[in-house]
């Protein structure tokens, strides 16, 4: 008797000719079943060691991550989004760990316009079903954090969008071949996924933390309980002045003896820096008890200088492999007092209350927590695809171009929350509702680069810039949200222009290479939504412009135009005015702010945006009726724009008895008396002459 080693068992009788018989009859099966066997043990190491290819990965299921995924399919390209948990939106499940989102979700505005909407949905991404929002899966306000990941599968379901699960990718380089340089990506099984083109989409999810001594006896949010009654009658120290440390004194108010909160830097509220990032209203309920003196404050000290401690006592004994039931007292020290700084230990002397009487957290401590937000995750990039750390946020994000490309890493693009670098503490490109429309930005920039498709443009007559520009400024969602980091670009060709839209401003300089567009000899303006720079009460009396004279004095969200004749160099970029999102160009022009952010009154917002325009184009762009174009060119060598592309090519609208009449009725015409000059266009009613529309528009026409 033989036994295989796949354990079918052999066997034969020498002299039994039957028993032979039966052998020959199943040594086929057994040859079968080791073929099996064999394809299988094959399949499985193809599985495990296969190189995918592909000409764009994504790395990371998140709202970033589906977002690009969305616009790569549309664009029909060949992508794969990896993602190395189960589902989508997976840091959701976890994050925040109180379980309340603090994204807005208004789901009632009074209007109907959906891209006006938008700028009060902060959690939807954008796609052509106009269906896909986030309301479908939650109508709080506030909403719940599961729901986020709810509403992510309903994205990727509905879009049918390429996404990997499981994939846990451990390392990251960049190979440089004859065909050019691209990505390879090496899951936990060795499988490998080769991509041309690199999108980081993996967000932010390795806790910050800071070096001080003692940091091993403190909890970090990520692993705190959330039980309110774990914390019944305790002293909390609370590091940091975020919103996930505010929504984790929140949660134990009610429960906690005291809260004290401790970092580098007061606290910022979000109503005054208008940085969305900032403490939120909806967490802030310790500054009322402490501002009321209810036990729970506020301090400030950088964390590098401070040790967490437990208190030596005098004679006592340590017991090997014994640990204490009751849970050590902890105390904030500072390390200018320690003589022995590697040791958690502090005698009575080293404690600051025994050198400062008064010392504000002189108290001990029956927890200290941590809660410093979270760092982008370096560790899975080798060197010749790392990008660097940037100079802002504390070195916790990479540095990226103004177009989110890695620095040194062409080809590797950042999106989400990590490319929040380019826009920190500014605007909202760290956010769903911020990094949806910049995920867009670098996917037209990408289609023009490696498939020549231009960035998408509208083209205009110049006599329908104003119309658009008031239309974008009142309705689009895209430079509402990322103010000063997104802008539309007016590229003017004289008697028409061409209108891109959401284009990242401090790439200005690289118009022509990112885009595909070019800059005429009648240059370019730019439009902006920006924040008025100076200082104030937002709450005070003062704390609002009206008088659209007064316009640059706006502190407010309102519409800037930028009027170059050139494109900015890089240079000038630099060397721009501090906080400015822009050098400073040959005309600027501010639309006062709004209460309703609605910029359509004739007088304070239509008005002046005319003259403003009339003055970069040098032309009249005002509308005139037939008989008036009539007459402008009898008496005009070159009549206003207006009748040049209306009138003289047989279009608008003639001007007959009965509409005169109308016009007449509704008071909207005036007489010359009405000005008190002989000179004045009775074509325009009398509501315009407060804002000199009845005055000649100051252009030196052509007689």
């Amino acid at each position: 008797m033989l036994q295989h080693s796949d354990g079918v068992r052999i066997g034969y009788k020498q002299h039994d000719p039957s028993c032979l018989v039966v052998t020959v009859l199943c040594l086929p099966s057994v040859i079968l079943l080791i073929l099996i066997g064999y394809v299988l043990s094959s399949f499985d190491n193809r599985h495990h060691n296969v190189t995918r290819r592909y000409d764009y990965c994504v790395l990371g299921a998140g709202p970033a991550g589906l977002q690009m995924g969305y616009f790569l399919s549309k664009a029909r390209r060949n992508y794969v989004i990896l993602e190395r948990n189960s589902g989508p939106g997976s840091f959701f499940n976890k994050y925040p760990r109180h379980r309340k989102l603090i994204s807005i979700n208004k789901i009632y505005t009074g209007r109907g316009n959906r891209e006006f909407n938008l700028r009060h949905d902060w959690n939807s991404l954008l796609s052509d079903k106009p269906d896909l929002l986030f309301k479908r899966v939650s109508d709080e306000f506030y909403p719940p954090a599961d729901a986020f990941p709810q509403y992510l599968s309903l994205f990727v379901r509905e879009l049918g969008l390429r996404v990997q699960y499981g994939v846990d990718v451990g390392r990251i380089r960049a190979v440089q071949s004859a065909t050019g340089r691209h990505y390879i990506l090496t899951d936990q099984h060795a499988s490998d996924y080769t991509c041309s083109v690199l999108l980081v989409a993996t967000g932010l999810w390795v806790p910050h933390t800071v070096d001080f001594v003692g940091a091993d006896l403190v909890e970090g949010y990520e692993s705190i309980s959330t039980n309110p009654q774990d914390y019944k009658d305790q002293a909390v120290l609370i590091l940091g002045k975020g919103n996930s440390a505010f929504e984790t004194a929140q949660s134990i108010l009610g429960r906690a003896s005291r809260v004290h909160m401790l970092s580098s830097s007061p606290v910022r509220l979000a109503w005054q820096t208008h940085y969305v990032g900032d403490l939120r209203a909806v967490n802030n309920e310790l500054i009322d008890t402490y501002q009321l003196k209810s036990l729970d404050g506020l301090a400030e000290a950088r964390l590098e200088k401070i040790v967490i401690a437990q208190q030596k006592e005098e004679g006592e004994r340590r017991l090997a492999g014994k640990k204490k039931e009751k849970r050590k007292q902890l105390y904030l020290m500072l390390n200018k007092y320690m003589h022995n700084r590697n040791s958690f230990d502090a005698t009575q002397e080293e404690l600051p209350g025994h050198h400062i009487d008064n010392f504000p957290m002189r108290k001990p401590y029956d927890r200290v927590i941590r809660c410093l937000g979270f760092r982008f995750n370096f560790s899975i990039f080798d060197s010749s695809a790392c990008p660097p750390n940037s100079e802002n946020a504390k070195g916790r994000l990479p540095a990226l171009t103004p177009w989110y490309e890695g620095k040194n890493t062409p080809g590797l693009f950042v999106l989400g929350t990590a490319s929040h670098s380019r826009d920190y503490r500014s605007s909202a490109g760290g956010f769903v509702h911020g990094f949806r429309y910049t995920a867009r930005a670098v996917h037209r920039l990408l289609e023009h680069r490696y498939h020549r498709n231009p960035w998408p443009s509208t083209q205009l007559l110049t006599t329908q810039l104003q119309s658009w520009i008031l239309k974008r400024v009142d309705e689009a969602s895209g430079p509402y949200q990322m103010f000063e980091v997104l802008g539309d670009v007016i590229l003017l060709r004289g008697s028409h222009c061409e209108y891109l839209e959401e284009f990242p401003l401090q790439a200005l300089p690289q118009l022509s290479s990112l885009s595909g567009h070019e800059v005429s000899m009648h240059g370019l303006i730019v439009v902006v939504m920006q924040y008025g720079k100076k200082k104030i009460d937002y709450l005070g009396r003062s704390r609002a412009e009206t008088e659209w004279t007064n316009a640059w004095k706006s502190n407010f969200l309102h519409p800037v135009l930028y009027y170059y004749k050139t494109l900015p160099s890089v240079e000038e970029m630099k060397l721009r005015p501090n906080g400015w999102p822009l050098p400073r160009p040959q005309a600027i022009h501010h639309i006062v702010e709004d209460f309703l952010t609605e910029w359509d009154a004739p007088i304070s917002h239509i008005q002046p945006l005319r003259r403003f325009l009339e003055h970069c184009l040098q032309t009249d762009l005002r509308a005139f009726y037939a008989e008036s174009c009539f007459r402008s060119s009898l008496t005009h060598r070159t009549p206003p724009l207006f009748c040049q592309q209306g009138y003289l090519k047989q279009q608008g609208i003639p001007r007959n008895s009965q509409l005169r009449q109308r016009v007449h009725d509704a008071g909207l015409t005036h007489t010359k008396q009405d000005v008190g000059t002989s000179d004045a266009d009775s074509t325009f009613p009398n509501y315009l002459v407060p804002a000199g529309a009845s005055m000649s528009s100051g252009l030196k026409l052509d007689l």
